[in-house]
């Protein structure tokens, strides 16, 4: 993605950057939670307690989500803001500000993304998440960002776009997955 947003100019590629970075410290607080959840299906598993690991599952996932719609809703109303922290240049803060606020518009499903496949993780199922990375995240979302940014003429915006879905698709593959139910034995 970052070649890709480099094709068009370095103010583009110095907003995405800073807007990542952004992007990354907000994510880390998510990314723990996800990471307990995957702590307490092995737990709940080995206990043979699926249904208790299923709703500590559930439970986290809504606290992520809430925790991921307040940044996103930060990002949307502040994302001007906070990008001018980082530059003076009205172009990079431009296209940072713009980054913030498509990329973090799927920031629910991204909440909900993180503990479905940390989830899986904690099940002992780690083929599901990276048959899911593979599919969306390499096989979709560059070819995606690609034909949006270049050949549909929306340039970093495309990209930005691209994140959005292919992340949220992510989420939403990893949820109907999840449900399914077929990491409750896994790790028997």
């Amino acid at each position: 993605m970052t070649r890709l947003i480099a094709e068009f100019g370095s103010s583009t590629l110095a907003g995405y950057t800073i807007a990542f970075r952004v992007i990354t410290f907000t994510i880390l607080p998510a990314w723990g939670l996800s990471s307990a959840a995957a702590t307490l299906v092995g737990q709940n598993l080995g206990a043979r307690k699926a249904k208790r690991a299923e709703v500590a599952v559930w439970l986290t996932a809504r606290y992520n989500m809430i925790l991921m719609a307040t940044f996103m809703l930060i990002f949307i109303l502040y994302g001007k803001h906070l990008s001018g922290f980082f530059t003076n240049d009205a172009a990079v803060v431009n296209i940072a500000t713009e980054a913030l606020q498509i990329i973090t518009l799927g920031y629910v499903f991204f909440g909900l993304g993180m503990v479905m496949v940390k989830a899986f993780n904690g099940a002992g199922d780690t083929k599901t998440p990276a048959l899911i990375n593979i599919a969306v995240l390499l096989i979709l979302e560059i070819p995606l960002a690609d034909t949006m940014s270049i050949y549909l003429d929306y340039a970093a915006t495309g990209v930005f776009i691209a994140i959005a879905f292919c992340h949220s698709f992510h989420a939403l593959i990893s949820w109907w997955l999840f449900r399914r139910g077929t990491w409750k034995k896994t790790h028997l």
